[in-house]
């Protein structure tokens, strides 16, 4: 058959067929763990920062499937300030127990002991996981730690790179973060420097839930609702604990609650809610419009520019 013109139509071969399109979420998964096996290849001595929470715990778990059947080519650390969730604790040895990894665990509490730190006067510990990092980064000669930040949680991870370059002193200066077009990542740092990776720079909230309940990613019981014993302080709910709270006037009530974030129990509140499984807090998150560390992290509060000074600092 001809057209018009009397040109015979355009063949296509039965053969042919059009290839699946990948989801979003397949998407963030792939650019997640070419940016692990490039740092793996990059640098000599690179650890996971993992605390056992949501983002750490997806991240672990994109490495884990990036490199299978091989076992996973560097440790994991963890700065315990000695204020964190119990379950969380417990969740986080027995995922190492379970994937046999190597875990480093450097303590707040050690360097209150030898007075190498002072305890706040408002109890909170996140803000001390400073000097317990670097120094655990100059003990084991780590050139890169993996991070679970992503950009849409604090104004300061906006202006973060994939690579982020941090001085001898572990300074972040975002004047001297480098171009990444391309998906191209340098590595080069100078002798005492080390650099920050961030997988998950490009994932949302919404994205690691929908990711995790898509590979069924197991997750710290206080991710989902329960029963606790909380007070109010600041407009968010926290835990009761040896860490300070509640004080007088604060009263402790039984509520159903979960966490957004796990840190410090002085400063990481919870939600009230009812969600049980990923499916339901992603229909929460879907519906909010404040993020998770503005909502519930209270050493995010202290002022516009907190997460940048720490940064600046060394941590995170």
């Amino acid at each position: 058959m001809r057209d018009l013109a009397g040109a015979a139509p355009p063949v296509v071969a039965p053969s042919v067929r059009q290839r699946p399109r990948l989801s979003h979420l397949d998407v963030l998964e792939s650019e997640a763990a070419h940016i692990i096996r490039e740092s793996a290849a990059q640098f000599e001595r690179p650890a996971l920062l993992f605390s056992g929470g949501k983002d750490s715990m997806v991240m672990l778990y994109v490495a884990l499937k990036a490199f299978r059947p091989a076992p996973l080519p560097f440790g994991l650390l963890h700065v315990d300030t000695g204020h964190n969730f119990p379950e969380v604790l417990e969740f986080r040895d027995r995922v190492v127990a379970e994937h046999r990894l190597r875990l480093t665990v450097a303590k707040v509490e050690d360097y209150l002991a030898d007075g190498r730190l002072t305890e706040r006067p408002d109890g909170t510990r996140n803000p001390l996981q400073t000097v317990p990092l670097l120094d655990a980064v100059t003990r084991g000669r780590h050139d890169a730690l993996f991070g679970g930040g992503r950009r849409d949680e604090e104004k300061a991870r906006a202006k973060e790179r994939v690579f982020s370059v941090r001085d001898e002193f572990g300074a972040w200066d975002p004047r001297r973060q480098r171009p990444e077009l391309w998906s191209l990542y340098n590595g080069r740092h100078r002798p005492g420097e080390h650099l920050r990776v961030f997988p998950l720079s490009n994932w949302t909230e919404l994205d690691v839930w929908q990711y995790i309940a898509r590979e069924k990613v197991e997750l710290p019981s206080i991710y989902y609702a329960h029963e606790r014993d909380v007070f109010q302080r600041n407009g968010m709910w926290l835990t009761a604990g040896e860490w300070g709270g509640p004080k007088s006037g604060e009263t402790v009530e039984r509520r159903s609650v979960r966490y957004r974030t796990v840190g410090d129990m002085s400063c990481t509140g919870a939600v009230e809610s009812d969600a049980a499984d990923p499916d339901q807090v992603i229909v929460e998150i879907a519906a909010s419009r404040l993020t998770e560390r503005g909502e519930t992290r209270a050493d995010d509060q202290l002022s516009e520019a907190a997460m940048e000074d720490r940064k600046r600092e060394g941590y995170f």
